[in-house]
């Protein structure tokens, strides 16, 4: 989600009324192993036990998310040192063991430990002063995990398995840095400060989310050179005269066969964008999963039911996507559209891929 594409403004969608709507729409989000989050750690204390070098990469990037760290080692290691002199006035150590009480006000703590007695000592210190822990290579003794970072900062991805593969992460986070342009960062330091400036568009939402997914295309587009000024005024001023940030539109995306493997690029932006998406019980989970997490997920099995919700919605300026089973393509009688037309509503097709193209492309047995 861009800076300034807000959820609450989902709010305003109307609830569905059936309750297996309800059901419905929270699974889409399938089980997580962790609960991926972005913690704020500037000005805070963070407290790191063990001087080993394994310690001192974990002070430095503590420190280097804006942490005061605190480092115990009785006899650190000549990284730990060389991280502590380089980071000066971030990283402190204090040359002995760690206590209790050093965990006192700490917003995380960190320990590597051989002895697994003082790894548990550790954590249960941790628990009763309220701060996360992380014990190195002892995953039953840790609240959290460091899984590996791409670093466009302020632009920064996570990538975790678990503990399940940790090289296959790293290698998962080679390839992403391989497709993420170090331009990204220069993106998204300009996304948060030309917040103000979007906000500034009013409180129509399609205005302003208009504004930023113009942003993100540039972005892509252009990552190779700094975002300007010029980009900022010509974004917003396409935003105020755009037609389609005024008026709601229906998208019909036909999933095809093959489930979400067999989505089209151009479905799968239009589910990315979506404000609402309608859906019937023929759609599996996996393809509304895809869906813009703060979009209304809606159940409506039958057809005069779908365009009801499409025009209701796209009335108060929702952009809605109705997806839609199977169909490759629509017939040119299909109820749906001519009730689009009938009602007009502005409406755009996104066929599916055909049931033949999956076939050719499954493996024989």
């Amino acid at each position: 989600m861009m800076p300034g594409d807000l959820g609450a403004d989902s709010a305003s969608l109307p609830n569905p009324a059936p309750e297996q709507d309800v059901a419905r729409a929270a699974a889409a989000i399938a089980p997580l192993a962790n609960l991926p989050l972005f913690f704020k750690l500037r000005g805070r204390q963070a407290v790191v036990a063990g001087g080993s070098d394994a310690a001192a990469w974990k002070a430095e990037l503590l420190a280097a998310a804006g942490a005061q760290v605190r480092a115990f080692a009785a006899a650190p290691s000549e990284k730990m040192t060389e991280v502590a002199g380089r980071r000066s006035g971030e990283v402190r150590i204090e040359r002995r063991r760690w206590r209790p009480e050093d965990l006192a006000g700490a917003a995380l703590a960190v320990g590597d430990f051989a002895d697994r007695a003082e790894s548990a000592a550790f954590h249960a210190a941790g628990r009763a002063a309220g701060a996360p822990v992380n014990v190195v290579d002892q995953p039953e003794f840790c609240d959290f995990s460091f899984g590996a970072i791409v670093n466009r900062s302020p632009l920064v991805i996570g990538v975790s398995t678990d503990g399940a593969a940790p090289v296959f992460g790293q290698t998962l986070r080679g390839r992403l840095e391989s497709l993420i342009p170090q331009g990204f960062a220069a993106w998204a330091a300009a996304a948060d400060r030309w917040r103000d400036h979007v906000q500034g568009l009013g409180a129509n939402f399609r205005r302003r989310r208009n504004f930023w997914e113009r942003f993100a295309a540039l972005a892509m587009a252009k990552a190779d050179r700094p975002p300007s000024e010029d980009d900022l005024r010509a974004l917003i001023e396409a935003a105020r005269v755009d037609a389609a940030a005024e008026e709601g539109e229906a998208i019909v995306v036909c999933a095809g066969p093959g489930g979400a493997e067999s989505l089209t690029l151009k479905a799968w932006r239009a589910l990315q964008s979506a404000d609402a998406i309608v859906f019937d019980d023929l759609v599996p989970s996996e393809i509304l999963d895809l869906g813009r997490r703060e979009a209304a997920r809606i159940r409506a099995d039958q057809a005069r039911e779908a365009v009801d919700r499409l025009v209701s919605l796209c009335r108060e300026g929702k952009k809605v996507v109705r997806i839609r089973a199977g169909a490759a393509d629509l017939r040119a009688d299909d109820e749906e559209i001519a009730a689009l037309r009938r009602d007009r509503i502005a409406y755009a097709i996104v066929p599916g891929v055909a049931s033949l193209a999956v076939a050719k492309s499954e493996p024989g047995p």
